[in-house]
């Protein structure tokens, strides 16, 4: 976190610096995400299923990431076998692998050391969008961008798609058949194809994007429904719980973002480099609120490689925070004073979310310059130059699920073409596929009104 929300702080905790509840003077502020339930006083937040999901998207990259060593000790997979334990991830079981443990560690441990220990009944794909499709902005069977190939239709076809690239690669591989890169050595990994496809980082990059800023923009954080996202019920409690379905709605879409419950008293350092934060001292990490997942992460990072400073991951919080303040001042349904003044923190939150993403596409973009004028001499690397256009196509897909982004579908479309279906690689012309990457980058930055200060110079080099 910048230094300007550090020196916030005390405010915060005393009064706040933008009344949470218009024309209540004791409307009550706090610094941490931690909100008494009008019910029984207890805390009322909950977003486990929005964990359990950033768990399992961590779980399937690590496992993916672990495929060739396998490979290459001698598993000989059957047709079928790699798809099926990809699928143990995006269809998960509850009642079948519940008591098995995640691959979530730190160095002081975690509470939660199985899946079901975080929540039940969760998976990938029923959350993905166009599978959930109830208040989605856009019909994904028809309207889904971005991914050029005859099957592909859906961002389900698409993880599809991948899956069984994946399967065909490692079966392959198991048996000696190395995808080739272009100087005629072997692919790094069993998951980079010889077109410069590292589907590791496309399958993570794109659920990141498909599941949680699908679900935290366009479905927790929306109102376009009469009795969905901040439309719904603040009235009374929900079945067995202690806050009303807008709470939680709220609450979910915080959990998407992936913040830690004390995001605002960190660093951007603290936060990118170490994202687990024993805030209750008790000598181990709870995933459900001192565990940073994901966009949360990608936010400091953006925020502390800026050259024009940029605070996305204060104005994300302090959007969240006080939203959440709202709600929890409220004994009943919403006032239009007080829904307007929600509406709004909703959009500094959902502002800061697409900026913070949009900024990292440029990340990618700037990496994938330098890599493409590094080929033929002894700084390139094939490996680097296919993550990297990975994560940046991976993370450019994602864009579309905002229901409020600066980029009009037109202008969404046209980011891809210049993006295209692959890096371009030796024998190819670079410097024509650099000058799109540019384009493309600088269109970003207007779109998304980032200043050019951060965007990069013309070899990738001086921004993010």
């Amino acid at each position: 976190m910048s230094r300007s929300l550090l020196l916030l702080i005390p405010l915060l905790v005393a009064c706040p610096t933008v009344d949470p509840v218009p024309g209540d003077d004791d409307a009550p502020s706090t610094y941490t995400y931690t909100f008494e339930s009008r019910f029984d006083g207890e805390d009322s937040v909950a977003y486990s299923g929005q964990t359990f999901r950033h768990v399992l998207i961590h779980d399937l990259k690590s496992w993916i990431g672990g495929l060739t060593p396998r490979l290459d000790e001698g598993w000989f997979p059957a047709e079928g076998d790699v798809v099926a334990e990809l699928n143990f991830f995006l269809e998960f079981d509850g009642d079948t692998s519940g008591g098995l443990e995640h691959g979530i560690t730190t160095t002081l441990g975690v509470d939660q050391v199985t899946y079901g220990d975080i929540a039940s009944g969760k998976d990938l794909l029923g959350k993905l969008a166009g599978n959930d499709p109830v208040g989605q902005h856009a019909t994904w069977a028809t309207d889904f961008v971005g991914w050029d190939d005859p099957l592909v239709t859906t961002p389900e076809s698409l993880v599809r798609l991948w899956t069984y690239q994946i399967e065909d690669q490692a079966i392959a591989w198991s048996t000696g058949g190395y995808p080739l890169d272009p100087t005629g050595a072997p692919v790094p990994a069993v998951y980079v194809t010889a077109e410069g496809h590292d589907l590791n980082q496309l399958m993570q990059k794109f659920l990141l994007g498909a599941i949680a800023y699908s679900q935290g923009t366009d479905d927790y954080l929306d109102d376009d429904l009469a009795d969905g996202g901040l439309n719904s019920d603040h009235e009374a409690a929900r079945d067995g719980a202690n806050n009303t379905a807008l709470e939680h709605a709220w609450d979910e879409g915080f959990g998407y973002f992936g913040a830690t419950r004390d995001y605002g008293l960190h660093t951007d350092d603290e936060i990118a480099d170490m994202g687990a934060f024993d805030a209750d001292g008790s000598g181990s990490i709870d995933l459900l609120s001192e565990y940073a997942f994901g966009h949360s992460v990608n936010a400091a990072k953006r925020d502390r490689g800026s050259v024009e400073a940029t605070d996305w991951t204060a104005q994300a919080w302090t959007g969240f925070v006080e939203g959440r303040a709202i709600l929890a001042a409220s004994n009943g349904p919403l006032t239009d004073e007080e829904m307007a003044a929600l509406q709004l923190r909703r959009d500094d939150a959902v502002e800061a979310w697409e900026a913070a993403l949009g900024a990292t596409v440029i990340h990618y973009i700037n990496e994938v310059i330098v890599d493409g004028e590094a080929i033929g001499t002894d700084g390139y690397s094939f490996a680097d130059h296919a993550k990297h256009w990975s994560e940046m196509k991976g993370f450019a897909l994602g864009l579309q699920f905002n229901p409020r982004s600066k980029l009009a579908p037109d202008r969404f479309a046209q980011l891809h073409e210049l993006i295209g279906m692959a890096p371009a690689l030796a024998g190819d012309d670079v410097a024509a596929y650099n000058a799109d990457l540019i384009t493309a980058r600088d269109m970003l930055g207007d779109r998304l009104d980032l200043d050019p200060a951060n965007l990069g110079d013309d070899h990738g080099l001086g921004g993010w």
